[in-house]
């Protein structure tokens, strides 16, 4: 049964939607850009509102993902995962997922060369750590063997311990080695790497020290 468009009028608290009356009642609410094409006296069939429900539907979704994306770059799991907690439904996320890859906004790859970036940058860590990261939002394997691979282990350790090194520069090599190598540990670092990296970050401090005083 045809249902008339009696009037369209936006919301007064968001001027993004259009209210829509159907038959002199409230119908249901559209997105300004959805409503933008309706006219008043137009007629609508049931399969043309469920149609125009369901393009809203993914038009909130979406605009509600793009927010979540302004924060930080985000993997494709995490963006399912936080649209399920707002109890969207499965076919309008993949629908969401679609249009952001389509974009270029959402990308497992570029996200993974960004947190690992990040983290050389700002936190430095070993690749067993990464690794974790990275599955933990849910990139899938292959990707984040990838994006670890080109992480020069030793270097970041030594970047990664060169602050607190010199926090402990006053203490005994043993004390010294127990809490910069627990440091280094927690931060992912493989043993070797750590063992190594103390050793190079003792002698540095103590300038004129060599192998055999350790």
């Amino acid at each position: 049964m045809l249902q008339k468009i009696t009037a369209l009028k936006l919301q007064k608290k968001n001027r993004q939607r259009v209210n829509v009356y159907l038959d002199g009642e409230y119908a249901f609410g559209l997105h300004a850009l959805l409503a933008a094409p309706l006219k008043v006296g137009q007629s609508l069939s049931p399969e043309e509102i469920e149609q125009l429900r369901e393009r809203d539907a993914l038009e909130v979704a979406y605009e509600r993902a793009l927010d979540f994306l302004s924060y930080r770059p985000r993997s494709r799991a995490e963006v399912e995962a936080y649209l399920q907690r707002h109890r969207v439904p499965d076919p309008t996320i993949q629908g969401v997922i679609e249009r952001l890859s389509t974009a270029g906004l959402l990308d497992d790859e570029a996200f993974a060369r960004y947190w690992v970036e990040n983290r050389e940058a700002f936190r430095p860590r070993g690749q067993r750590l990464l690794r974790f990261e990275l599955r933990r939002k849910g990139v899938p394997d292959v990707v984040v063997e990838e994006a670890i691979e080109a992480v020069d282990e030793a270097e970041s350790a030594y970047r990664a311990a060169r602050d607190r090194a010199r926090q402990l520069s006053h203490l005994d090599y043993q004390i010294f080695y127990r809490r910069l190598s627990g440091f280094l540990q927690r931060r992912g670092f493989d043993y070797e790497v750590v063992k190594e990296t103390v050793k190079r970050l003792w002698l540095e401090l103590r300038g004129s020290a060599t192998e055999e005083s350790l």
